[in-house]
């Protein structure tokens, strides 16, 4: 029954309001409906080509979940649509996805490739979408995958994709905490981030993975104070919470020395109040180790923190404002306490606010008793609201106000809820107790109360007065015989058994009314309630004990009664008490002390509040609500003995960030440095002035500065020159070198190796901002050159220059790929033309994520060819091509060599295209060997290792294979490996090891290939790549070339 109104919801039937709805199909409407028919038509429409369909059903199916209804079986249909292009499309498919990978893994994992390529997307709301599905999918098997995507996000340009890469951390560790010291890292990393938006996610992220870690802040807490007011309001309670433990570790408390500061008049301010300041008695006892401290001065980091936390009293975040009144209840001076007091007042969420004022005000009393009436009780409140309120009120009595607050209690007695009448009946108990003076009128009212016609107020009130009476019973012997009287009246077990105890207790004040209540709860016993039996026993004990003559035959009936119960308890203490008080033939040792034992006096109980313990817990907390530590609750520290060292908060400020705002303007107008600056700034910002992970090797500078110089225009040398011997001495650094601007061999070099000598004395930060340079200066003759996304610049980005010593290298550089010259069009299918082609693996000049390809053209025939050119391709999605230019005419037995590009967006997909004369047009298709798909990097052995240790698990295939004895010398296993894969081969320590890195021209991927050629046995290929298939491939094709 309950499918019909599903279906015929997810069919978008037209019913009106109040009309049944059915399916389009007759026979599908109401009970005849079937499950294996719900949502056909979305899958219909997830299934076509037409993005408004596939939009509407997203919406459809949106609409469905925020509605509570279960759209898990869409989930094969959905997945499907995550690689399309529709932005809006994809926004909704992440939206689904992020709800349902974690109940469908096994299907999620299979759509895992499609996630890490979203993580390249230019949107960066697809970026964090894909981020945040990728850790809903909790498979230990890609924590890999996620810790490289998380250390990816944290590096993101966009601020908001940081965010979700901060609150994918906490998920990353719950799933693989081995994972924490890589995590701690990547925190460190967005905790230097100067943006709003990121600064909450990345402290939850903290408080969630490594809360001890306290000196990962101490250089970020002024940040995050300065931070905490443009903060949104869920991190600006996160970060309070935390820096109210870290204030508490970090600084002196303000009240230590308050004796001191009320005699000195210039620390009159951090005072307290004098009533306060009477009631800390134990705070004033050590009153004589005072004079011997130092006067407390508050650390300017404290104080910055309160004063940046003081406008927030004003938000309207109920959580901000009770994170506020923690904070300052727990760090600030106790003169300064009282600005909380008016925000919590005006909040309307009231049960927790209220929770917290009852446990401040047990401590801080002055500090609400000006709003005394906001606390009054309406009719509409929640009967907890109620309680709490009466809590409240009941810790602001005092001798002045209690009649105005007993006055207001006999109002609430008359009320119809009962819980709240029996909760005031014991706040008025509890102001008879703290208050002496009102003590009798208390009473008198109590007592008043006991000839109300409702009997539960009559019980709590026999309760309250029985409690009252232990402080001064010789007074009261006329209201213990008015309590005995209501035992014919009062049937609730508690009141009876309080009236009983009161009886037995006091017995020698009412030694003709006690006998005579034993003799009517004898008759009465096997009716009455377990607790009522427990003190008719312990009555008739007491009487036998002072009143013998009469009550032991009473006892001794009441005793063999309460044998035979079928309570165990009353069995065992009828039992106990006659042993205990009917003296045996033997006589028991204890029995000579009975009356010492029933009759032992009995201190007064002391009515305290429920919430005086609560205090120990950080106030706001779930852990204060519930009166007992819940998970994850982090202690408050207490405050520490002696202050320790300020100096860990300050932060060292850049030399660069200290240049006059004039030397900026001029570095403005300079077109290389913008130039730089669009590529590199926003990366810089991003990353908030973290460089680690993003530098380049010091090796790559003096070769980026050469190639930078040979390219340079005369003028632009001049013009460098007279700059440059300015600043620089002769025969040092840049300057000598550049003023030969010789193209020789020798003078080549010198320069670069005056450049290497310069780099080795240079900072990091500084050889970086050369190298960007020197892109910068390349991109006024070329065009702006390509952005570097990576840590390790690839040898394309630097031979990419078109000059003769970047083409000697590239030839020195990338051996010539094994593939050589392949057939593209046979001169017979072409009519005399015959088109090879090679991969070249030099850069493409035109865009640097495309495979640079020579065509080899040779006219075969007797006629000219002419208009040799390529015609409009169809390309599968992904994949571009750079056409060559036009060859207007190709003579008999000429040939001629073009260039074009491709990207093959990191696969082996064939390129199709025409190659057209004037009279006919040719199809050939070129495909790629995966190791033509790459660019060789450099890196040292330890940045190898490191990366490698980043593309573990499902990240690396292994391959065993057994070398043959032609290939076991290191030139050979290097030119087979070289030569299937355009890899640059990195440093190895260790013998019969060999180690090669690369990046995906496309995406910018790492590809680390390892060769482990032991002596004996078989060898081992080991490729560790996030591009799974690339890496599978790349080794089915080095295992083929070195077992040849």
């Amino acid at each position: 029954m309950s499918a019909a109104p599903a279906y015929s919801e997810d069919k978008g039937g037209s019913a009106g309001p109040g009309e049944p709805e059915y399916g389009h199909d007759p026979a599908s409407g109401g009970i005849f409906s079937s499950d294996y028919k719900r949502h056909d038509d979305l899958k219909e429409m997830l299934d076509t080509n037409k993005d408004s369909l596939k939009l509407e059903a997203m919406k459809r199916i949106v609409a469905m979940i925020a509605r509570g209804k279960n759209a898990s079986d869409l989930f094969p249909a959905v997945v499907k649509n995550v690689a399309c292009k529709n932005i809006e499309v994809k926004k909704l498919v992440y939206v689904y996805l992020v709800r349902y990978a974690e109940e469908q893994q096994d299907l999620a994992l299979l759509s895992i490739s499609t996630f890490q390529r979203g993580l390249k997307d230019p949107n960066q709301l697809i970026r964090a979408s894909a981020l945040r599905v990728l850790s809903s999918i909790r498979v230990p098997i890609i924590v890999p995958i996620m810790m490289l995507a998380i250390k990816e996000a944290a590096s993101d340009m966009s601020p908001y994709v940081r965010k979700t890469a901060a609150h994918a951390i906490p998920k990353l560790y719950s799933l693989d905490s081995d994972q924490k010291d890589q995590l701690i890292e990547v925190i460190e990393k967005l905790l230097a981030d100067k943006t709003t938006l990121v600064a909450g996610s990345v402290v939850m992220a903290f408080e969630e993975v490594c809360p001890e870690r306290i000196d990962l802040i101490h250089k970020n807490y002024r940040k995050l104070c300065n931070l905490l007011i443009d903060v949104e309001e869920w991190g600006q309670v996160v970060i309070i919470s935390m820096l109210t433990r870290y204030a508490r570790t970090q600084f002196l408390s303000p009240t230590q020395n308050e004796s001191l500061l009320e005699e000195n008049p210039e620390k009159a301010f951090y005072g307290s109040e004098e009533d306060e300041a009477k009631g800390a008695g134990s705070e004033d006892a050590p009153a004589s180790t005072l004079p011997a401290r130092k006067p407390y001065v508050m650390d300017p980091d404290h104080r910055l923190l309160l004063r940046n936390t003081k406008p927030l009293l004003q938000s309207r975040s109920a959580a901000v404002v009770m994170a506020v009144a923690q904070l300052y209840f727990h760090l600030a001076p106790k003169a300064e306490v009282g600005v909380i007091a008016k925000a919590l007042v005006r909040l309307e969420v009231q049960y927790v606010v209220l929770q917290n004022v009852a446990t401040m005000s047990i401590k801080r009393r002055g500090m609400f008793e000006p709003y005394l009436k906001s606390f009054y009780i309406r009719s509409t409140d929640p009967t907890q609201i109620k309680i709490l309120k009466l809590e409240v009120l009941t810790n602001l009595a005092n001798e002045t106000n209690i009649p105005t607050v007993l006055r207001e209690f006999q109002t609430y007695i008359r009320s119809m809820d009962k819980d709240f009448v029996a909760a005031t009946i014991q706040a008025i108990g509890r102001c008879a107790t703290n208050i002496g003076r009102v003590r009798d009128t208390c009473l008198n009212g109590l007592v008043q109360l006991l000839s109300n016609r409702d009997e539960l107020v009559v019980a709590e009130s026999v309760v309250v007065i029985k409690k009252l009476l232990q402080m001064q019973p010789a007074q009261h012997g006329e209201i213990i015989k008015h309590l005995a009287k209501l035992t014919d009246n009062i049937q609730v077990p508690m009141a009876r058994a309080s009236i009983l105890w009161l009886i037995g207790e006091y017995c020698e004040h009412v030694p003709r009314i006690a006998p005579d209540v034993l003799r009517k709860m004898a008759k009465s016993f096997t009716a009455e309630e377990d607790i009522v039996k427990l003190q008719i026993i312990n009555l008739a004990a007491k009487l036998y004990l002072t009143n013998s003559k009469q009550t032991k035959l009473l006892t001794q009936y009441v005793l063999s009664l309460a044998k035979y119960d079928q309570n165990y308890d009353i069995r065992d203490r009828a039992r106990f008490t006659r042993q205990l008080i009917v003296p045996s033939e033997q006589g028991g040792a204890l029995s000579r002390h009975a009356k010492k034992l029933f009759l032992a006096p009995k201190p007064a109980p002391v009515l305290e509040s429920s919430f005086k313990d609560r205090d120990h817990f950080q106030l706001g907390s779930l852990s204060h609500l519930l009166n007992a530590k819940a998970t994850g609750y982090q202690e408050l520290p207490d405050w520490p003995e002696e202050a320790p060292d300020p100096s860990v908060r300050n932060v060292e400020v850049p030399e660069w960030t200290k240049c006059s705002s004039r030397e900026k303007r001029k570095e403005k107008e300079k077109p290389f440095y913008s130039d730089s600056e669009g590529e590199s700034g926003p990366t810089e910002s991003a990353d908030s002035g973290e460089d680690k992970g993003r530098g380049w090797p010091s090796a790559l500078c003096p070769r980026v500065l050469l190639c930078d110089r040979g390219e340079q225009s005369e003028e632009e040398g001049e013009k460098r020159k007279t700059k440059k011997r300015k600043k620089v001495p002769e025969g040092q650094g840049e300057g000598s070198s550049s003023d030969e601007g010789s193209d020789s061999s020798s003078s080549s070099s010198e320069s670069e190796m005056t450049s290497e000598s310069e780099d080795e004395h240079m900072e990091p930060s500084s050889r970086r901002a050369k190298a960007v340079r020197a892109l910068g200066q390349r991109g006024c003759a070329h065009g702006p050159g390509p952005s570097l996304p990576s840590p390790y610049l690839p040898i394309a980005g630097w031979l990419q220059v078109g000059t003769r010593l970047g083409t000697r290298l590239g030839q020195l550089l990338s051996p010539v790929s094994s593939a050589g010259r392949q057939e593209l069009l046979h001169r017979v299918a072409g009519e005399g033309l015959a088109v090879d082609y090679a991969f070249s693996r030099q850069p493409f000049s035109g865009d640097p994520h495309m495979v640079s390809v020579h065509i080899y053209f040779s006219n075969n025939s007797d006629t000219p060819i002419k208009g040799l050119h390529m015609g409009t391709p169809k390309l599968p999605a992904g994949i571009s091509i750079q056409e060559f230019p036009e060859i207007e005419s190709l003579a008999p037995g000429e040939a001629a060599t073009a260039i074009m590009g491709i990207n093959f967006c990191d696969s082996t997909q064939a390129a199709n295209f025409q190659l057209c004369t004037q009279n006919r047009q040719f199809y050939v298709s070129i495909q790629p060997p995966v190791g033509e798909l790459m660019a060789p990097v450099f890196m040292s052995e330890n940045e190898f290792k490191k990366e490698q240790g980043k593309l573990m698990g499902m990240n690396e295939i292994t391959e065993k294979l057994t070398l043959p004895d032609t290939c076991r010398s290191d030139h050979i296993v290097v030119q087979k490996v070289t030569a299937t894969a355009n890899l640059g081969r990195v440093p190895c320590g260790t013998s019969n090891e060999y180690r090669f890195a690369g990046r995906t021209l496309t995406s910018g991927s790492l590809v680390l290939l390892t060769l482990d050629a032991r002596p004996a046995g078989a060898a081992q290929l080991t490729v560790n790549s996030e591009k799974m298939v690339i890496g599978t491939m790349l080794v089915k094709d080095v295992t083929q070339a070195l077992t040849q």
